[in-house]
């Protein structure tokens, strides 16, 4: 998929569907805010789209290479902000958040499995932090069915992650 990218930049959309979930994810965990978590991510992908022709393979995953453009992003839109970072992480907690980087976009992937309105529910709960009684009036249910439909999207997506998935 890379070198088929960086032949045809058009081909860039592959690589952005295959890795959007883990950089996402990456991000998020360590920017906290949804919109700066999207504000990063965008960049992470136009600077990786602009610097794919410079992109050589040295061993490493391209993921690794995402990551650390994304590390860079982030502490470049950081000291833009004012909030310099004084200490850097550990090469063992950059690796941590690889790790649940990877975890969370299998979850990401999992919802999308999921019957819409559990997705739906969960996203609401947890992605938006909404009540259940928010949830319910947004989707013009009662908290009851939010609670059952919230139970069976976790429900199966233990399942999933238990199962097949590892």
């Amino acid at each position: 998929m890379i070198e088929a990218a960086q032949r045809d930049p058009a081909r860039f959309g592959d690589l952005y569907d295959h890795y959007f979930d883990r950089v996402y994810a990456y991000v998020a965990r360590r920017v906290g805010d949804r919109a700066e978590t999207e504000d990063v991510v965008s960049d992470v992908f136009h600077h990786a789209l602009a610097s794919l022709g410079r992109f050589e393979w040295r061993g490493a995953p391209f993921a690794a290479w995402l990551f650390r453009i994304a590390a860079n992003k982030i502490a470049d839109r950081a000291e833009r902000l004012g909030r310099e970072r004084t200490i850097e992480p550990w090469p063992e907690a950059e690796e941590a958040d690889q790790e649940e980087a990877h975890d969370r976009a299998r979850i990401f992937a999992l919802m999308r499995e999921l019957p819409a309105d559990q997705r739906r529910v969960l996203e609401l709960r947890f992605a938006e932090e909404k009540s259940t009684r928010e949830v319910a009036e947004a989707l013009g249910r009662s908290e009851g069915a939010i609670k059952q439909l919230q139970f069976r999207g976790l429900e199966s997506l233990r399942a999933r992650v238990g199962g097949k998935h590892g």
